[in-house]
């Protein structure tokens, strides 16, 4: 039996505003729940990894919310580089993404 690698899975649709604000919200709920775990339990926030954790996780939630803006205005999905349309696969990947893979390698 062939495998025949010249067919390829057809490319999911960009998510509707719905689904887009239900992908941000559980990202946004994941993020929440990380950085409570970071403070709860005696831990230190001052301790050096757990400060560094703790300020990803609050740029990842300003990006989430700044995303939600974007769901809410319609200008979700297109890139802020090159204003042409996200992928929808890197949109259900990391779905607070304001670039296309190649813009975001421009502004690294």
């Amino acid at each position: 039996m062939s495998l025949d690698t010249s067919r390829t899975e057809p490319s999911p649709e960009r998510p509707t505003a719905h689904e887009a604000r239900q992908r941000l919200e559980h990202a946004r709920n994941a993020r929440l729940t990380q950085l409570q775990a970071l403070t709860e339990n005696g831990r230190s926030a001052e301790d050096d990894l757990m400060s560094a954790q703790k300020d990803g996780i609050q740029e990842v939630l300003k990006e989430i919310d700044e995303a939600l803006v974007r769901v809410q205005d319609g200008t979700y999905g297109t890139c802020l580089g090159c204003s042409r349309p996200v992928p929808a696969e890197r949109l259900e990947i990391l779905p607070y993404t304001r670039y296309c893979v190649s813009c975001r390698r421009r502004t690294a």
